[in-house]
C-alpha cells in the first residue's frame, strides 16, 4: 500500500513538473511571436502592429509571475532534490530571461512607431537581417528547452558569436551614417538601440542554453570558454 501511495505522489509530482515546463514553452511561444511582430513592424513601418506588441507585453509579464508562483509552490510542497531541483531552478531562471526578451521586443516595437526616411531604409534592411538571425536563435533555444537537448543548446550557445559580430558590423554602419548626416542623429540613434536590443536578446538565448546544460548535465558553465564547455558535454 505504501509503495502505491509513493508511486501516486511521484506521478502527481511528475505531472506538476511537466505542466510547469509546458507553461514555460507557452511563454516562450508568446515571446517569439512578440519579437517576430516587432521586427515585422519595424521593417514594414506598421504602427498598428507595433502598438499591438507594446499592448501585449503585459501578457508576458503575467506569465512570468504565474510560472514563478508555480515553482515556489513546487519547492514548498515537494522539496525537490537532485535533477528535479535543477529543473525548477532552470525554469525560474529561464522565465526571467524570457521576460527580458519580451521587454526588448517591446523596445523594438516602440522604435517601429516612428517613420524613417528613404535614405535610412538600407539600415532597416540590415537590422532586419540581424533580427532574423536572433529570432532563429530564440526559436532554436526554445526547441532545445522543449527536448532538453544539450547538443542543440550548445549550438545555440556557440551561435551567439555570430550575433555579437553582427552587432559590431551594424553599429559601425549606423555610426558612419550619422557622421555623414549629422541631422539624422536623433532618429538614427533609435536604430542603434534596436541593434543593442537584438544583441541583448542573443545573450539571453545563450543564458537559456546554459540553463539547459545545467539541468541535463548538472554543470554550471557560466563564464566558461566554448572549448571547455565542449569538453564537458
Amino acid at each position: 500500500m505504501e509503495h502505491n501511495i509513493n508511486k501516486h505522489i511521484s506521478g502527481r509530482f511528475n505531472l506538476e513538473l511537466e505542466n510547469v515546463r509546458n507553461h514555460v514553452l507557452n511563454m516562450g511561444g508568446l515571446v517569439e511571436q512578440q519579437l517576430n511582430s516587432a521586427l515585422d513592424a519595424l521593417s514594414k513601418n506598421d504602427a498598428e502592429l507595433a502598438k499591438k506588441v507594446c499592448d501585449n507585453d503585459y501578457k508576458v509579464n503575467a506569465m512570468e509571475v504565474s510560472i514563478d508562483e508555480e515553482c515556489a509552490r513546487i519547492i514548498a510542497r515537494r522539496q525537490p532534490a537532485a535533477s528535479d531541483l535543477r529543473l525548477v531552478i532552470a525554469i525560474t531562471k529561464t522565465i526571467v530571461d524570457l521576460e527580458r526578451i519580451g521587454d526588448e521586443a517591446q523596445r523594438i516595437a516602440k522604435v517601429a512607431l516612428a517613420e524613417f526616411h528613404t535614405d535610412q531604409q538600407h539600415l532597416l534592411v540590415n537590422i532586419e537581417t540581424m533580427g532574423r538571425l536572433v529570432l532563429t536563435m530564440l526559436h532554436d533555444v526554445l526547441d532545445a528547452f522543449a527536448r532538453m537537448d544539450v547538443q542543440r543548446a550548445f549550438m545555440v550557445h556557440k551561435n551567439d558569436v555570430k550575433i555579437d559580430h553582427e552587432y559590431e558590423v551594424q553599429t559601425q554602419q549606423i555610426m558612419q551614417f550619422m557622421m555623414q548626416a549629422p541631422n539624422t542623429i536623433p532618429k538614427v540613434m533609435d536604430l542603434m538601440w534596436v541593434v543593442r536590443s537584438l544583441e541583448r536578446i542573443g545573450d539571453r538565448c545563450q543564458n537559456i542554453a546554459e540553463y539547459i546544460i545545467y539541468f541535463v548535465n548538472g554543470k554550471d558553465i557560466r563564464h566558461t570558454s566554448t572549448d571547455d564547455i565542449e569538453k564537458t558535454l
